[in-house]
């Protein structure tokens, strides 16, 4: 996984991200995501967003000659509630998703609700660990699409940079996924150099970088 986040005003920053998943440790392709999206902070703690991603999928295991991958575009609105208990980062995501679905055979257009709540503990100036259970629900047809439960060890490189270390359960209504995942995320500020104090030293932004990256 990489992912960005970008600050270019005192309210507004933009995401970036994408991801390479494999069906396989290091081989076997899966699936590919690029994501970019706009936020606006409403104020210290809430966060509304939109966005855009797109996705090629290979649905099956197998690996064959000119095998013909699934592709989505996929818009979405968001907003993120946070707050603090303890030395506990809370991040309550919730998201709205509109999916144009290219099978190549067919096309087909589904809606779908994510709800997600994600927990981060600083163990140090450089680690820390971060869990997240999150549940989607379609708005057709079968309700229920998938959950996930997260967790993973995250490593400060720099004051803007971070990798992360985590192991992912991904359910469907037939099938489950055990996945590793090794991400890095960095943060820039594009606002004048006076104001770009306001984003140094701020796990938060961390949690928000690797949240909107999926």
């Amino acid at each position: 996984m990489f992912s960005g986040n970008h600050r270019i005003s005192d309210k507004l920053s933009i995401n970036t991200g994408s991801q390479v998943r494999e069906y396989e440790t290091t081989s076997n392709f899966n699936q590919l995501l690029l994501l970019s999206g706009l936020n606006y902070d409403i104020n210290q703690n809430i966060t509304a967003a939109i966005g855009y991603g797109f996705l090629n999928t290979d649905n099956t295991y197998e690996e064959f000659p000119e095998e013909i991958y699934s592709k989505e575009n996929r818009l979405f609105e968001q907003i993120s509630l946070k707050n603090t208990l303890w030395k506990l980062h809370l991040e309550h995501r919730y998201r709205l998703e509109h999916r144009f679905l290219d099978s190549g055979n067919n096309t087909d257009t589904q809606h779908r609700t994510r709800y997600r709540l994600q927990v981060s503990l600083p163990i140090t100036d450089i680690f820390s660990l971060s869990v997240y259970e999150e549940i989607f629900l379609n708005l057709q047809n079968d309700i229920f699409s998938q959950n996930r439960l997260f967790a993973a060890l995250g490593i400060k490189v720099t004051p803007n940079s971070k990798v992360q270390l985590g192991y992912l359960k991904n359910h469907f209504n037939s099938v489950a996924f055990d996945r590793l995942q090794i991400g890095i995320s960095i943060r820039t500020d594009l606002r004048n150099h006076k104001a770009s104090h306001l984003v140094k030293n701020s796990s938060e932004n961390y949690t928000k970088i690797t949240a909107d990256t999926e």
